[in-house]
C-alpha cells in the first residue's frame, strides 16, 4: 500500500492511497465466497449455486461489498501508519476501481490541530479572602422573609419600599411608545400594574417620580431610556408616562422569629440560622472556586496559539448561536428582534466557539498527558445527576442520550471537570483581599 498526505490548510489535508491489485483481487474473491454461501437460486440448495451464476447475480453488490471493504480497510491502516488525529467523517474520492487493477482513492480529513502544551502546572489564580459573616446570614434571613411578605392597602402617599397599583399609558416623540418600537406593547398601556417602588425598578429613574402621590392622583413621570435598554429602538430616547394611583400598598415582612423557622421546615430560628450559614458557606465555595476556574481557563488559553479545524468552529458556533436564541426567547425577546441582532450575535458566537474548541483540544491533551481517564460509573453517575435535573427518569434520559449519540458528551464533560480539578489542585493560589 503507498501512502501521501498532502497539505491543503491548517488541520485538513488530502490522503491518497493505492492499493495493489493483487489485494483487490483477493477482495473480491473472499467477498465473492460469502455471497455464495448464503445465496439460494432457483435449483440450488443455499450454498450450492456455482460460482458463475452467483457472479452474474449479485456481481454489482459484490462489486460494491469489496469497494466499501477495501476503502474502509485501507483507509483505517493508512491513518494509523501516518499517525493522523482525524476529526470526524473522511471525504472520499475514487480515483480508480476495477479488478485486476491497483484501487486508487483520495481521502479529503480534518485533523486534531499540532501544539506543545504551555506550562499548565501551578498557574497563578487569586482567591478573595472572603468568609461568611453574622451580617451575611442576618441578611440572608431577612430576603427569607420577604418571601413570605403581606401587602396592605393604606391611605398615605407612596414612600420607598412600597408598591404602587397603577394605570399608565407611554409615549415617545409625542406618539405611543409602539409606534416606535411596536414589540414594546407593554410599555405603551398597562392596566392594574404593580409598581414596585424601590431604585431603578421598571425604568430606572420611574419609582423616584412616584414618591409622594396618593392614591386618586395623576402624574406624569418622565424618564430616559438608557444606552443598552432592552428594546433596541428606544435606546437614548426619552420616555413620557401618564400614570394614574389605583392603590398604595405597604409590604408587611412576618418577623424573623421560630415561626418563620417553620415555615421553612426549621425547629426554631437558630436551626433555621445555622442552616443559612451552612448553605452560604457552600455558595461562597461554589462561587470562589468558579472564579478559580475562569482564571485558570483564561491562563491556559492565553498561554498557546494554535490554529483551529474549521468544522469544528462551525459546529461550535451553531450551538452557541442556539443557546444565545433559546434563552433569549425565554427571556421574551420576540423573533423580530433577534433577527435585527442577528449579525452581532454570530460574531459573538464565533469569538465564542473559537475558545470553547481551543479549550477542548488543550483539555483532552492535558488529560492524556496526565494520563486522566472516565469510568463507566462517573458516566452514569453524571447521567443521574442530569436525569434528576431534568426531572425524568435514568433510563428515559439514557435512551435518548443514546438516540443522539450523545454519550460521548457526558465523557467530556466528565474529562473537562476531572482536568480542571487537576489544574486547580495544581495552581499557585494567591490570597487576597476581597
Amino acid at each position: 500500500m503507498n501512502i501521501s498526505v498532502e497539505n491543503l490548510a491548517p488541520c485538513k489535508k488530502l490522503l491518497r492511497v493505492e492499493v495493489d491489485a493483487k489485494t483487490v483481487d483477493e477482495t473480491f474473491d473472499s467477498v465473492a465466497k460469502e455471497f455464495q454461501k448464503e445465496a439460494a437460486l432457483p435449483g440450488f440448495r443455499p450454498g450450492k449455486a456455482p460460482r458463475e451464476l452467483i457472479l452474474i447475480k449479485y456481481g454489482t453488490e459484490i462489486k460494491d461489498e469489496a469497494k466499501r471493504k477495501l476503502i474502509g480497510e485501507n483507509y483505517r491502516k493508512a491513518i494509523e501508519e501516518k499517525k493522523l488525529h482525524t476529526l470526524g467523517q473522511p471525504d472520499i474520492e475514487e480515483i480508480q476501481f476495477a479488478r485486476g487493477q491497483n484501487l486508487q482513492f483520495a481521502a479529503t480529513i480534518e485533523t486534531a490541530p499540532e501544539f506543545q502544551l504551555p506550562e499548565y502546572r501551578g498557574l497563578p489564580v487569586k482567591r478573595e479572602d472572603k468568609s461568611v459573616t453574622d451580617g451575611d446570614v442576618e441578611r440572608a434571613l431577612k430576603l427569607l422573609a420577604q418571601q413570605h411578605v403581606k401587602f396592605e392597602t393604606v391611605a398615605r402617599e407612596l414612600k420607598m419600599g412600597d408598591i404602587a397599583v397603577v394605570n399608565y399609558a407611554g409615549a415617545c416623540d409625542g406618539k405611543p411608545i409602539t409606534d416606535t418600537a411596536p414589540t414594546a406593547k407593554g410599555l405603551t398601556e398597562k392596566k392594574n400594574f404593580w409598581l414596585d417602588i424601590e431604585p431603578n425598578a421598571f425604568i430606572a429613574g420611574f419609582a423616584e417620580q412616584m414618591t409622594g402621590a396618593k392614591a386618586g392622583e395623576k402624574r406624569t413621570v418622565t424618564v430616559d431610556f438608557p444606552a443598552d435598554f432592552v428594546t433596541s429602538e428606544l435606546r437614548n430616547k426619552k420616555g413620557v408616562f401618564e400614570v394614574e394611583i389605583l392603590e398604595v400598598k405597604e409590604k408587611i415582612a412576618p418577623l424573623v422569629d421560630d415561626e418563620l423557622a417553620k415555615k421553612y421546615g426549621a425547629e426554631n430560628l437558630e436551626k433555621l440560622r445555622a442552616g443559612v450559614r451552612v448553605d452560604l458557606e457552600n455558595e461562597l465555595k461554589y462561587s470562589q472556586g468558579r472564579a478559580i476556574r475562569g482564571q485558570l481557563v483564561r491562563q491556559l488559553l492565553d498561554r498557546v496559539n494554535f490554529d483551529l479545524p474549521e468544522t469544528a468552529v462551525a459546529q461550535e458556533t451553531r450551538n452557541v448561536v442556539y443557546d444565545i436564541v433559546r434563552e433569549n426567547s425565554q427571556r421574551g425577546v420576540t423573533r423580530e428582534m433577534i433577527e435585527k441582532q442577528k449579525e452581532e450575535i454570530y460574531s459573538a458566537a464565533g469569538r465564542n466557539a473559537q475558545e470553547r474548541v481551543k479549550l477542548a483540544f488543550l483539555v483532552q491533551r492535558i488529560a492524556e498527558q496526565e494520563k486522566i481517564s472516565v469510568s463507566q460509573e462517573e458516566i452514569l453517575k453524571r447521567a443521574q445527576s442530569l436525569a434528576a435535573m431534568y426531572q425524568i427518569s435514568l433510563d428515559k434520559f439514557i435512551k435518548d442520550l443514546q438516540k443522539r449519540n450523545g454519550v460521548h458528551e457526558l465523557f467530556d464533560q466528565v474529562t473537562h471537570e476531572k482536568v480542571l480539578q487537576f489544574l486547580e489542585n495544581n495552581a499557585k493560589v494567591e490570597t487576597v483581599p476581597a
